[in-house]
C-alpha cells in the first residue's frame, strides 16, 4: 500500500512541477504584477491555475496519507531500537594509547578527595 501511495505521490509531484513551470510569468514576483486591468486585482482563473490547485491538493492528500501510513507502521518501535548494542570489549594492544592515562583508567574529572599527595610549592 505504501509503495502505491509513494508512486502516486512522485507522479503528482512531477506533474505539479511541470504545470508550475508551464505557467506564464507575470513578472514582479509573489503575484505583484499583471493585474490585467481588473478592479478586484485578482486575475482570471486559467486552466493552468486550476490544474495547479488540483495537483497541489492531491500532493497534500498523498503527503498526509503517507504520514498516516508511516505512523501506523511505526507502532512497533524505532529503527534505533533494532540496532544491536555493542558490549564493552577489552582493550587490545592494537588500540592507540592515550597519553597520561593508565590502561583501564576512567576519563572522569578528579574529585575533591583526589588531592595531590604533596602540597604545591611556590616553584610550581
Amino acid at each position: 500500500m505504501e509503495n502505491v501511495v509513494f508512486a502516486i505521490h512522485l507522479i503528482i509531484a512531477l506533474l505539479l512541477i511541470g504545470v508550475v513551470l508551464l505557467q506564464r510569468s507575470e513578472g514582479g514576483g509573489l503575484g505583484m504584477g499583471g493585474g490585467g486591468g481588473n478592479i478586484s486585482g485578482r486575475p482570471a482563473s486559467t486552466p493552468m491555475a486550476k490544474l495547479t490547485w488540483i495537483f497541489g491538493a492531491a500532493f497534500l492528500a498523498t503527503s498526509v496519507t503517507m504520514t498516516v501510513l508511516a505512523a501506523r507502521n511505526s507502532a512497533a518501535g524505532s529503527v534505533a531500537d533494532q540496532v544491536p548494542v555493542a558490549t564493552d570489549a577489552p582493550a587490545t594492544e592494537d588500540a592507540p594509547a592515550t597519553p597520561g592515562l593508565k590502561p583501564g583508567a576512567d576519563l572522569l574529572p578528579p574529585v575533591a578527595t583526589d588531592a595531590p599527595a604533596t602540597p604545591a610549592t611556590a616553584e610550581d
